[in-house]
């Protein structure tokens, strides 16, 4: 991590060799203590993960709760002028008998520059919408500038702007090539540092919040990560010991839990695009073209064929169809292509 040493890389010990006739070990029974530096599994998981959206699939994320909170006893209205333009507003497109149209984003595959305008979206509710201004030291920017500019005496005390977050994370992610999934990634641990730290978000610490996350993230998710030196090519003012820093206490207050399940990815890209309907952040729609239907009807075989072969393994019967059983072949619904 970085062109240092890392200071935030850890190294169980070796387990040491049993004898063959060696009575087991004892486990630490309810009420019990951990043995050692061995630390039980009760101690490791919180009493309520049930209510961190950051753990649990069916917990509702902080950030569309956020993004729907009542203003002024008033409902909230989708269109909103700090909201980043999207470009001239146009009839909704929908499909029919001759034409599909499809966005090309999917929970797989999601669209990098739509799901970074949503992430930055989200990440300006959790600013506008916090419940109190608690900070700590490593994230402030008063303390730790990323850039030799002079910080305003007022830097905390307005807030930023959905095209200003934007801006800041979409260079980052372009200069970094990170991909999409690593922006849902990084909103994933934003609010469970959130959760774990007891920190507030807010105009003074954000920028440095949202470069630790992003930093963790593409780590975790990219084969290929990005050094924190790298980083210091990006923000030419910051140094890779702050950078060592910053990713050190990050992982401390995540307790070194960067595991985010399947389930809970899943939850924040589909929350995601409901807060995009819900800001008029649609993705756009492209016609359904004969390549690209070509390609989800060979996933769409090869995902049959793996669920059949599954079947057949488990001992279940395959149906057939009765063209099947009277020996003629089976037909496949095609699809009419203008």
């Amino acid at each position: 991590m970085g062109n240092k040493n890392s200071c935030c890389s850890y190294s169980s010990p070796a387990p040491k060799r049993k004898d063959v006739y060696q009575e087991e070990p004892h486990m630490p029974r309810e009420g019990e203590g951990s043995v050692g530096n061995i630390q039980h599994i009760s101690e490791r998981e919180p009493e309520d993960w049930d209510a961190d959206p950051s753990l649990h699939p069916t917990a509702s994320t902080i950030f569309l709760e956020r993004s729907r909170i009542q203003e002024n006893g008033l409902v909230r209205k989708k269109s909103q002028n700090h909201i980043l333009d999207t470009g001239r507003p146009g009839l909704k497109k929908s499909s029919s008998c001759s034409t599909i149209y499809l966005d090309d984003s999917t929970v797989s595959q999601p669209n990098l520059k739509n799901t970074v305008k949503c992430v930055s979206l989200a990440i300006y509710y959790h600013i506008k919408h916090r419940t109190s201004n608690r900070q700590l030291e490593i994230f402030d920017e008063k303390l730790h500038p990323l850039t030799q500019a002079p910080v305003p005496d007022d830097y905390d005390q307005h807030n930023p702007e959905h095209r200003h977050i934007y801006k800041f994370v979409r260079t980052l992610f372009n200069a970094s090539q990170l991909t999409a999934e690593c922006a849902i990634i990084t909103l994933v641990y934003l609010e469970r540092l959130l959760t774990y730290a007891e920190v507030d978000i807010s105009p003074a610490n954000w920028k440095r919040i949202v470069l630790g996350a992003i930093l963790l993230a593409s780590k975790v998710w990219d084969d290929q990560a990005v050094w924190n030196v790298d980083y210091c090519q990006i923000l030419r003012d910051i140094t890779v010991e702050d950078m060592n820093e910053l990713e050190r206490q990050f992982l401390e207050m995540l307790q070194f839990n960067i595991n985010v399940p399947s389930s809970v990815y899943a939850k924040y890209y589909f929350d995601l695009r409901t807060l995009a309907e819900d800001n008029d952040l649609a993705f756009p729609s492209e016609p359904l073209s004969r390549e690209r239907a070509q390609r989800l009807e060979a996933m769409s075989r090869v995902c049959e064929d793996k669920v059949t072969a599954e079947a057949v393994r488990n001992g279940l019967k395959k149906w057939r169809s009765f063209e099947t059983l009277n020996g003629q072949p089976s037909r496949r619904s095609v699809a009419i292509l203008s």
